[in-house]
């Protein structure tokens, strides 16, 4: 059975003490799917994350004529084992013009991206396509990057859908901007050594970026001339339990004569990543969390983990005063009366699954947050929370996120939770599992009331 439309999650009424197991990276995993379908010998992904954003990936590699073999994880349902026949750089299928190869991408960014490169390499015509959502989304700086490499893009807006002709590898020099997304860059890295590119990579914190280093570190690592390659767990998918222990620790919580908390709230991630090439693995290390947090330096997508825990007056390591609602107007009109957290260079979580900062803002506010916007800086003030509809947007973390602070805030409902498809299918199955694999929770049809079974929480 489906997930429901709409569910209620309840906050337990007792400590939770669990040690949860995470599926793959999606970063990583897409990445080594590139890089293993150009490697000269087959390669083996071990942990291999298996969602709706990978599936679209092997999907279109098959496509492209790739040899894929997938696999069941017996540590983890939402990951695989996938060997991939690497064809050293070469593309074994193409298309005409008359009728370009046809791959579709969902609205996973990495897919669309890394896809727009590898095909490069390929002799013939391609059509790159996605959901309305992924047509939104931008891939102006990607596409001038290969035109100037020498490739064929032929696109009306400079995005999706596109038709891309296919050279082959060809010894040429470009420069990648990655103001919009660090994804660009790692598009044309990854198959830059194949392709024969010289790739210099401009825009916002180009030569720190958190996601073009991780794929320089993947392919200094990667098995290129065949082998098995470990995947590491996911530290955005970890934030949420990360955040679950923290949140219930602090709402259960009691307070001993010596200060120390003396609860039974313990939520574990087994084998927490420690490579850095992640940069949420850093989240645990901003519990309690600071005054200000930047979405370019310090988080990743976690960073939408931490909203939640800063809204909440409970959980939340500011000192303020809870925040009613005879406050809320007074807040936004005078914020410095308050202690508020700092969340600032958001701007790329404007062109993201959806629009990310209102996206937050506007759920948020439905519980009662104090929470103002201000450029690319979200302020929130710690808040006396209450339960609301979440509006999901189709978007996997925001019903990851609305969920977790369902753990602590009574009537939270979530709308579409099965987005959670996209890198976390079994995401709410995690939260119902009883102890110690999982935390518990009661999680009904909001409009039924009755209790979901195991079977009823999968997102497929």
């Amino acid at each position: 059975m489906a997930l429901p439309e709409l569910i209620e999650i309840l906050p337990p009424v007792k400590p939770v003490s669990a040690c949860v197991t995470i599926p793959g990276s999606k970063s990583i995993t897409n990445r080594a799917l590139v890089l293993a379908a150009i490697s000269r010998a087959p390669v083996t992904l071990m942990g291999a994350l298996w969602s709706e954003d990978t599936q679209v990936m092997v999907e279109c590699l098959k496509k492209l004529g790739f040899e894929v073999i997938v696999k069941q994880d017996p540590g983890e349902d939402s990951n695989r084992i996938i060997s991939v026949r690497g064809a050293g750089g070469r593309i074994p299928n193409s298309g005409t013009r008359e009728q370009p190869l046809d791959l579709f991408v969902g609205n996973a960014g990495t897919a669309a991206r890394f896809l727009a490169a590898l095909v490069c390499l390929g002799h013939g015509y391609f059509r790159l396509h996605g959901v309305p959502r992924m047509h939104e989304r931008p891939q102006e700086d990607l596409f001038h990057s290969l035109r100037e490499l020498g490739y064929e893009i032929l696109t009306p807006n400079d995005r999706l859908p596109a038709i891309i002709r296919g050279k082959g590898p060809k010894a040429a020099a470009s420069s990648v901007s990655i103001k919009s997304s660090s994804q660009f860059a790692s598009a044309l890295l990854l198959c830059s050594k194949v392709g024969k590119w010289e790739i210099r990579v401009t825009g916002e914190n180009a030569e720190e970026s958190p996601y073009v280093a991780m794929t320089v570190k993947l392919m200094e690592a990667f098995p290129g001339m065949g082998g098995m390659f470990m995947i590491e767990p996911d530290s955005s998918s970890g934030s949420y339990f990360k955040a679950a222990g923290w949140m219930l620790l602090q709402h259960h919580g009691k307070t001993g004569a010596d200060g120390t908390n003396t609860a039974r709230n313990l939520v574990e991630v087994q084998h927490w990543p420690t490579s850095s090439w992640q940069i949420d693995s850093a989240f645990p290390s901003f519990l309690p969390l600071p005054a200000k947090i930047s979405r370019l330096t310090d988080l990743g997508d976690s960073i939408m983990t931490a909203m939640i825990i800063a809204a909440d007056a409970v959980s939340s390591s500011q000192s303020a005063k809870p925040v009613t609602d005879i406050e809320l107007l007074q807040v936004l009109e005078k914020a410095s009366d308050f202690r508020s957290i700092n969340f600032t260079d958001l701007g790329r979580l404007r062109v993201q699954e959806c629009e990310r900062v209102e996206a937050m803002r506007t759920e948020l506010a439905k519980c009662g947050a104090a929470i103002m916007e201000t450029g690319q800086t979200l302020m929130i003030v710690p808040s006396d929370l209450r339960g609301a509809e979440i509006e999901t947007y189709n978007d996997h973390r925001m019903a990851m996120c609305f969920a977790t602070l369902g753990l602590c805030i009574p009537g939270i409902r979530i709308r579409n939770p099965a987005c959670v498809k996209k890198t976390f299918p079994n995401f709410f199955q995690k939260l119902a599992a009883p102890a110690p694999v999982g935390l518990g929770i009661e999680i009904l049809d909001a409009k039924t009331g009755q209790r979901l079974g195991d079977s009823e929480l999968f997102a497929d």
